[in-house]
């Protein structure tokens, strides 16, 4: 319980608390809403996956001609939320925003089923699609494509690393008498503080 503790290091308490909901959400317990801002100034959020994490940050991949990944090209900045329903937890990190490198990207889409990686090719994210059917023609091209051998990393395809700044882990409590427990990111180390719910 974060109201009995404070662990020194958030990224160790953020591996417990993931591991726990790794063991009780039914489905994708990695799933984050991921906050960017446009142009305009207007924020807009999605679901994404986590696909790592380390003392750095929190990664995750996409297409780079994407919406998303136009407004983090523009203004590296962004905002995670995890909600563990189960669990009645939540994690929200603010923080920058790093490209990841091409040996990182290139190593994840080589993980990844290979129809998912026909899919990056496929896809024009977030762009107009005149119905189902076109999308899947597009899949039978690059499939056709790419029919032999590997199948290459598309260029506007890679990942980012959010390196967070603040980390806030939120545990419900009875009668709305939540436990919040924040770490802000001080040079190397990081300051706590507790919040009022």
């Amino acid at each position: 319980m974060i109201r009995d503790t404070t662990p020194g290091d958030p990224f160790k308490l953020f591996d417990t608390w993931l591991e726990e909901a790794g063991e009780s959400e039914i489905n994708d317990p990695t799933a984050m809403s991921l906050a960017t801002v446009g142009p305009d100034g207007m924020p807009s959020s999605r679901m994404v996956l986590l696909k790592g994490v380390d003392l750095r940050g929190f990664v995750f991949y996409t297409n780079f001609e994407s919406r998303k990944g136009e407004q983090l090209q523009a203004n590296m900045k962004a905002a995670l939320l995890f909600h563990w329903k189960s669990l009645r937890r939540c994690i929200r990190i603010e923080g920058e925003v790093e490209i990841v490198t091409s040996e990182e990207a290139d190593a994840y889409f080589a993980s990844r089923p290979r129809q998912s990686q026909i899919g990056a090719w496929a896809s024009q994210q977030s762009r107009p699609l005149e119905g189902r059917f076109e999308l899947e023609k597009r899949v039978a091209i690059y499939a056709a494509k790419h029919a032999v051998g590997t199948v290459p990393r598309p260029d506007y395809w890679s990942g980012f690393r959010v390196l967070p700044q603040r980390i806030e882990f939120w545990q419900d409590g009875a009668f709305r008498l939540h436990d919040r427990l924040v770490y802000n990111r001080s040079g190397e180390s990081w300051t706590t503080e507790r919040l009022y719910p």
